[in-house]
């Protein structure tokens, strides 16, 4: 494929993509969620952006990272329905900020408050950050044939990860029972919803959400093997799930 038709950034070509991928900040993540798949090749490795495509139980699927933050991860969203993806879920990371929400629980999460700073410069926020019932339907289902519990709710993403010099919004957002912090999941379910594709995202709580303040607080070494399984149960539930969800 000649470099011109590639896509920015992800250096991936229009019709590279099936209609199914998993998405997840970390390469590295990528790359093991990769070693799911039946006869999986890498497409691209390009900055954070590094792209999987393989099968699934017969089922073709592509895992990409997108790093942190909402900036990047909107590119890499964008382009991957540019691409040819239909049907997209998040597998994370996240700051817990509910007390039964400890490091290893998983979050499916419902919707989420865009305090990211970037989907304001695509749509107004009052348009809803919302995951798509399809696909948070066959998250719950395949986390409950798996045995393996989930929460479900809305979750926070924020711009920010050290503090600065304003007070944090992490305390009103708790109060209101909001489930967890992270930071990609709003830009794509808006990203998603402006162009038609189904998208959701389960994640796992590796921390409390920092004192609910900052990152002063935040231990991730603390409870690291119950963080590496609960990634891990999230992989599986969201492959289990993803070729659920119908396409069309």
């Amino acid at each position: 494929m000649s470099e011109k038709n590639l896509l920015p950034c992800i250096h991936v070509a229009p019709g590279d993509i099936p209609p199914r991928v998993l998405v997840c900040g970390d390469p590295a993540r990528a790359e093991r969620i990769s070693h799911r798949l039946e006869n999986a090749r890498c497409l691209a490795q390009n900055r954070e952006y590094w792209t999987y495509t393989g099968t699934y139980k017969g089922v073709e699927v592509a895992v990409t990272s997108h790093g942190v933050g909402c900036g990047g991860a909107a590119i890499a969203f964008e382009s991957l329905w540019r691409a040819g993806a239909k049907v997209i879920i998040r597998t994370g990371t996240c700051g817990g900020m509910q007390p039964d929400i400890t490091a290893g629980s998983l979050i499916i999460a419902t919707g989420a408050c865009r305090e990211e700073g970037v989907t304001e410069k695509m749509i107004p926020l009052s348009y809803p950050a919302i995951a798509d019932g399809e696909v948070v339907a066959a998250l719950s289902a395949s986390a409950r044939a798996l045995d393996i519990p989930v929460h479900k709710g809305i979750v926070l993403t924020q711009a920010l990860f050290y503090p600065g010099f304003l007070e944090s919004t992490v305390k009103l957002y708790a109060k209101a029972g909001v489930k967890a912090m992270e930071n990609e999941v709003a830009s794509l379910l808006v990203v998603a919803s402006l162009h038609g594709v189904k998208a959701g995202a389960i994640i796992a709580a590796d921390a409390p959400a920092f004192e609910l303040v900052g990152v002063e607080g935040y231990n991730q070494t603390a409870d690291a093997a119950d963080v590496a399984q609960a990634v891990e149960n999230e992989i599986s539930i969201a492959l289990d799930a993803i070729i659920q969800v119908p396409v069309d």
